[in-house]
């Protein structure tokens, strides 16, 4: 059973990983086969340090949102009949959740004061047993990251969030999030998708921000940018994948008015496209079918 700290997040996360996956071509040297068991990295004492991005002066923060509310009692609890695609039923937006301005539940501690804090660092034990990782994914533990950043929340107060990337992009992500972190883009969470959530029945009203998640892409037998630790879905509520009649999250309709800009939304030119760009990273808000507004990875797939 997951803990029930975790049972608000997101809890179709992964489906949403895996549609963002549809429209992925095989990644450069994806197995054919599962490849050799990996031994987990020993765990490592964290080290946060204070990261060179603009930090942000007392007089300049924002006051708690009077708007920002706990999560709905019924938030994840509420089962989807499935469609014949295995997703859940789109269903107009609760008005709980339009618009969706949530208070982050801290699973880790938040930051010591309003600088941006960061660290990375090879992934514990402990959270690459919790995570999707399995031994026939196309990545080997040592070759991931256990990145933790500030953000800000729909609360307008600073939170600690945590990913699983591939290491050869860690540092480049730190510099994103410090970017969103400097411009106070709201984020609802961010943590790594536990093992138990691949086999969750769909709700529609997941929105963790996140990066690993070992899937293949849907439908097909190569893997995700994600499975590479690749890519990063953000806010996803808020930005929902678009393909046809389907929407993921299914609840999160509201969202698909981009012509109506929102906290929390991802659109042309703003502080998040801008900062993914910086590193080379393509957004599938730029395409047509699927349009994937919340996914960003290193290949533009």
């Amino acid at each position: 059973m997951i803990p029930f700290r975790r049972v608000l997040p997101l809890l179709v996360s992964v489906l949403v990983a895996g549609a963002c996956s549809a429209a992925e071509q095989a990644p450069a040297g994806a197995p054919s086969s599962p490849s050799p068991a990996a031994v987990a990295t020993p765990d490592v004492p964290a080290s946060p340090t204070a990261s060179p991005v603009p930090s942000v002066r007392p007089s300049e923060v924002v006051r708690p949102d009077p708007t920002a509310t706990a999560a709905p009692t019924w938030l994840a609890t509420r089962e989807l009949p499935r469609r014949g695609d295995g997703y859940g039923e789109v269903r107009p937006t609760p008005p709980d959740l339009d618009p969706r301005h949530i208070a982050t539940r801290d699973v880790l501690p938040a930051p010591n004061g309003l600088t941006f804090r960061s660290s990375v660092r090879p992934v514990p034990r402990d959270v690459l047993e919790r995570s999707t990782w399995a031994p026939d994914c196309p990545v080997a533990p040592e070759d991931l990251r256990y990145v933790q950043v500030s953000f800000w929340g729909f609360d307008a107060r600073p939170h600690t969030g945590e990913l699983l990337v591939a290491a050869e992009v860690a540092e480049d992500l730190v510099a994103v999030f410090g970017e969103l972190y400097a411009a106070r883009f709201p984020i609802e969470e961010m943590r790594v998708v536990d093992a138990p959530e691949l086999d969750l029945p769909p709700t529609g009203d997941g929105n963790n921000t996140t990066g690993f998640v070992c899937r293949p892409a849907r439908g097909r037998t190569t893997w995700s940018q994600h499975a590479l630790g690749l890519a990063v879905d953000v806010n996803p509520f808020h930005n929902p994948y678009v393909e046809g009649d389907l929407v993921l999250p299914e609840l999160a309709s509201t969202y698909t008015d981009r012509d109506d800009v929102r906290p929390g939304m991802i659109v042309a030119g703003d502080a998040v496209t801008g900062a993914f760009g910086d590193i080379g990273w393509g957004w599938g808000g730029d395409w047509t079918s699927p349009y994937d507004p919340m996914h960003f990875s290193a290949d533009g797939t």
